[in-house]
């Protein structure tokens, strides 16, 4: 037995981006953990450190006895106290400390990935103690571990990997929640459609039609005379779906043709990371 077929594209994604984040940061030199990344009050160090921790998690560890700092301005939420936790723990650790802790981590992982037997639909305890199945909890964590690769990336001044196996998990899980954006979150009227032309290393043109009853759906067809059409490239389109960017950061890469204040309210909804 082995990892179910539908799960391996998820333990695929993880592997690529984790294994790329170790070659990122392990010839770091001390100060350079210290580089500040669009997540905000992390610094290169602590996303290495978010990474460790949930995979501890997921391996099921147990979770650092620890008490937050009372100073920390970016922490606001119960969950964002939760996931604090692994990160502060590890701020005073060494550069060979955090890259040693997380080649052991990927490691360990990899080899809990080989010897997956569970059905894709068994219920796991993911972090912050939900109750998810397998398949949902490697299709996010192989969200997460791409989008903060690409923040390393980003804080390292070293693109790359924009279109590996990560990128197109995520395309499809943004895409999925894109009918909810714009017809509910964003309020676009009963019997429209916007229209989303994304370009760069992933591409996709996707129409979200709303129907008479105001419910989103989404598919590849081309619209005549939608409400607004949004074209961008996939990076920019990332980074807004993550919260790494506001839209007013990024107004010279967005293109919107049709209803401005539409396009406005859909920019401004896309968020999806808490």
């Amino acid at each position: 037995m082995s990892l179910h077929p539908s799960l391996q594209s998820y333990a695929d994604a993880w592997t690529h981006s984790v294994e790329a984040i170790s070659e990122l940061v392990t010839p770091l030199a001390e100060g350079e953990w210290s580089r500040a990344t669009p997540c905000p009050g992390w610094s290169v160090r602590d996303i290495v450190s978010h990474v460790i921790g949930v995979d501890c998690e997921m391996l099921g560890d147990p979770r650092p006895i620890h008490t937050l700092p009372r100073d920390l301005y970016h922490v606001q939420t119960e969950a964002q106290r939760y996931t604090e936790v692994q990160v502060d723990v590890r701020r005073h650790h060494t550069a060979p400390e955090m890259a040693s802790e997380l080649e052991y981590t990927i490691i360990r992982r990899s080899r809990q990935l080989r010897n997956e037997t569970r059905e894709p639909e068994t219920i796991v305890r993911g972090p912050r103690a939900v109750e998810e199945t397998l398949e949902f909890a490697l299709r996010r964590r192989a969200f997460d571990i791409w989008a903060h690769e690409q923040d390393l990336r980003w804080s390292l001044g070293k693109p790359g990997n924009l279109d590996s196996p990560g990128a197109y998990v995520v395309r499809d899980m943004l895409l999925a929640v894109l009918p909810k954006i714009v017809a509910k979150d964003a309020g676009a009227p009963a019997n429209s459609a916007v229209v989303f032309d994304v370009h760069g290393p992933v591409e996709f043109l996707r129409t979200v039609r709303v129907d008479a009853e105001g419910n989103g759906t989404i598919d590849g067809a081309p619209s005549l005379g939608p409400a607004a059409t949004l074209a961008l490239d996939w990076e920019t389109y990332v980074r807004l779906s993550c919260g790494r960017v506001t839209p007013e950061s990024v107004a010279d890469r967005v293109k919107i043709e049709g209803d401005q204040e539409l396009a406005s309210a859909i920019l401004h909804a896309m968020v999806v990371t808490q």
